[in-house]
């Protein structure tokens, strides 16, 4: 009986072996499945490429997952307008409108995010994908080019083995890469290799670290905690308050919980996890029993989650065809390849984390935001070249993510997952291009690149130095009209606040200059006009410019010269309209279809005060220093008033391919003062064949993903609406939409309409009292 059982498991397992070996094959596959390499693979697939995508975790997301909960950060956490679009602002609206949890900071992210990503990985066409799945092998066809990854799944004992045409190399780590024999850098460069401000004086092995969050919950009673002997002893004030390490805010998040050097991020990952989990546990310990400035605060919260995969900010960087350094964002450098823009700070943490004097340079200074050190790290919004994410190499090998052809100092702002997730999208673009082109992938940014980026820009994203060029969208010869357009008369002034005669939230005193965007059509401004109040005693004098800027984020403090300079006298008083008779045209610098921008400079008795909401496309700013502006809080608008109005939402906006505020408004709006429905129409000379509709709505633009509520539906975009053509003399319904609130729609009709009218009309919106769109795209198929 013995012998038998022997036998029969022997042969039972020669069948099992064999069923536990998998081979498939694909155009692309993608490893690594955070937001870059989600994008990427997601991207690929609906360019139709057959994609097939691999994460070793058992949700998507990466450092944003339910797992690691690190809130994306993006461009627009400095730059109003700047929120990344595309498939990651698809998947955060969605994750919003669905999400009953605020967004805090690191540490709040929930399952309800995994599902959102999960649920379009399962909706999406040509997309297969992997959970649990971890890359152990490269196999090579020849020195030059991946012949198949070689994978194994965890709980289901598979090995499994993917070739493809192209493989793109989303693991961070870059693994693939590594295996395949690429060149890659691991650590800080010297400042002589190129320069940078922001590089040590000597090059190292040293990298930023890696960080595991928490989150607590206030239960209402009080509710005691007793650390493990084996956490960290953190018993020294100046470990937190004097090193920038502020546990300001008892429900956790703090993404200075960092360790890395001594430790190797890569092969010591786990022993950073452990050592991770004693500081998480000690600072908690702190806060609750021990820092009197907290400990009565923390009475009844208890913690609520607790991290254990790290998330890790830098490791292997692979070369490719181009190697960025900090140099290019900080100048802007305008690539001919560029497929993605940032635009966070040059964000380069302490590599020691916890166990260095500060874990990183800003916060060590209280985040003074007129710094010196934040003057050279204030960047962007800037642009990201193709070549940085072909391998040099390795002929069939691109990357997304942290792992890209940057330097470490560059790392500080690409890092960043809302940008990262703009790079896989691009890359997944460009892979399926390139694959259908039957280019070598080194070839596309060089004879495909105008494809690459007008595909971006037709599938939602911006990008600085391209607009809409696609000879196949036909609304682009077409006129336009509108039921009506808004006109901008100014931003007035909150009516409470100004009964009681208290500063705003957001009211700062003159301390430095600041500047508000106004956007000019009409090509004549007579007169401009704000509200300041005078706190002190005495008359007060401010000088005024109007200064011509290329765009809204044209931050250079004398971005051209004035055109119109005088100095406003002030008496003491609050909430007064300063006129200034400013009497410009066109003879004298005034551009229609272009922003100046308002400035007054310092008087610290003065306070401009903030309108009662946000303009559509005209912000403020204010002097940091060395000749240079920022952001001005979260980018509201400045009470001003213009005369003439200007109109500046036009309905031919709809077609001049930019779909955000950038170098003007670039949306249609309707008049608040009518009420909806509302309409845009789109009329050619002679009858066209269409069958897709593309529309890009506004919304979701203004802030970073952390700025929106639960189950948030932004109130600019359209709610309920309907597309209709002009057939056989009357107006017929071709669809209609109810319950909208994403920002960039398709809609393929089962038959081409024959027409030379198309219009969309609004009838309700999230909220706002004006229809807007930024973009009408019409395809015959």
């Amino acid at each position: 009986m013995t012998t038998d059982f022997k036998d029969t498991r022997t042969a039972g397992n020669h069948a099992a072996r064999k069923n536990r070996q998998k081979k498939e094959r694909y155009d692309v596959v993608v490893c690594g499945g955070g937001l870059a390499g989600f994008c990427a693979a997601v991207a690929s697939a609906r360019q139709g490429a057959k994609t097939c995508l691999v994460q070793d975790r058992p949700v998507f997301g990466g450092n944003s997952s339910s797992e690691v909960r690190v809130t994306p950060h993006g461009a627009a956490a400095f730059h109003v307008y700047a929120k990344e679009t595309g498939i990651i602002s698809e998947l955060l609206i969605e994750e919003r409108a669905r999400n009953h949890e605020t967004v805090f900071e690191n540490g709040w992210t929930n399952s309800v995010w995994d599902m959102t990503m999960y649920d379009l990985a399962q909706r999406t066409e040509n997309l297969t994908f992997y959970l649990n799945t971890s890359i152990l092998d490269v196999r090579m066809s020849n020195e030059r080019k991946i012949a198949s990854v070689v994978g194994y799944v965890a709980n289901a004992e598979i090995e499994l083995e993917l070739e493809a045409d192209v493989f793109v190399d989303c693991t961070g780590d870059g693994i693939v890469a590594d295996r395949a024999g690429c060149e890659w850098r691991m650590g800080s460069e010297g400042r002589q290799e190129f320069g940078e401000p922001h590089a040590p004086l000597e090059a190292s092995g040293d990298v930023m670290g890696s960080s595991i969050h928490f989150k607590t919950k206030d239960i209402g009673y009080p509710v005691p905690f007793t650390a493990p002997d084996w956490v960290a002893k953190l018993d020294n004030p100046d470990f937190f308050y004097k090193q920038g390490r502020n546990p300001n805010d008892l429900r956790g998040g703090y993404w200075w919980i960092e360790i890395g050097v001594p430790w190797h991020t890569i092969y010591e990952s786990e022993d950073i996890r452990h050592e991770l989990t004693r500081y998480v546990l000690g600072i908690w310990d702190w806060i609750k029993n021990k820092d009197p400035l907290t400990k009565e605060l923390a009475v009844n919260h208890a913690m609520d989650w607790i991290g254990q995969v790290p998330g890790k900010r830098e490791s292997r960087r692979i070369m490719g065809q181009y190697l960025m350094t900090e140099h290019d964002p900080l100048n802007n450098t305008v690539f001919e390849d560029e497929i993605a823009y940032g635009g966070w700070f040059l964000d380069l943490h302490t590599p020691g984390g916890l166990l260095a004097p500060t874990s990183e340079h800003a916060s060590s200074e209280g985040y003074d935001e007129t710094s010196a050190y934040m003057v050279k790290s204030y960047c962007g919004p800037y642009g990201i070249p193709l070549r940085s994410t072909i391998a040099k190499d390795v002929d069939n090998l691109m990357m997304a993510g942290r792992n890209i052809s940057v330097t470490h100092a560059a790392l500080g702002t690409v890092r960043v997952m809302a940008t990262t997730a703009l790079v896989g999208q691009a890359v997944g673009t460009a892979a399926a291009i390139a694959l259908r082109k039957g280019l070598a992938l080194a070839d596309v940014p060089s004879q495909a690149i105008q494809e690459v980026k007008q595909t971006l820009l037709r599938d939602g994203c911006f990008l600085l130095n391209t607009t809409n060029e696609d000879e196949l969208d036909l609304a682009r010869c077409a006129q336009v009209t509108a039921s009506s357009q808004a006109a901008c008369h100014g931003a007035e002034v909150r009516a409470d606040l100004q009964a009681s005669g208290e500063r705003g939230p957001q009211d700062d005193f003159l301390r430095q200059r600041k500047g508000q965007w106004m956007a000019i059509s009409e090509g004549v401004l007579n007169r401009v006009s704000v509200c300041l109040s005078n706190w002190s005693d005495s008359p007060q004098i401010v000088e005024a410019r109007i200064i011509p800027v290329d765009h809204i984020w044209d931050y250079r403090s004398e971005a051209n010269p004035a055109i119109a300079s005088v100095e406003l006298r002030i008496m003491p008083g609050k909430y007064q309209w300063i006129d200034w008779d400013v009497h410009l045209d066109e003879t004298t610098g005034l551009k229609s279809g272009s922003y100046v921008r308002l400035d007054l400079l310092a008087n610290p008795h003065i306070v401009w005060h903030c309108s009662d909401g946000i303009v559509p496309g005209q912000t403020c700013a204010y002097e940091m220093g060395e000749g240079k502006m920022r952001r001005d809080w979260n980018g509201p608008t400045r009470s001003f008033r213009v005369e003439p109005p200007q109109y500046a939402y036009r309905p031919e906006h709809i077609i001049n391919g930019v779909t955000r505020p950038y170098r003007y408004t670039n949306l249609w709006r309707s008049d608040p003062r009518e009420s909806l429905p509302q309409w845009v129409e789109l009329r050619w000379e002679d009858l066209q064949s269409i069958q897709q509709i593309e529309i890009t709505f506004p919304g979701s633009l203004l802030w970073e993903y952390r700025g929106y509520a639960p189950l948030y539906r932004d109130p600019q975009c359209p709610k309920d609406y309907r597309i209709e053509a002009f057939v056989g003399g009357d107006w017929q319904q071709l669809l209609e939409v109810k319950e909208n609130y994403q920002r960039h729609c398709r809609y393929t009709l089962e038959q081409p309409v024959q027409t030379a009218k198309l219009r969309v009309v609004i009838e309700a919106t999230n909220g706002d009292p004006s229809a807007a769109i930024y973009e009408i795209r019409c395809y015959q198929e």
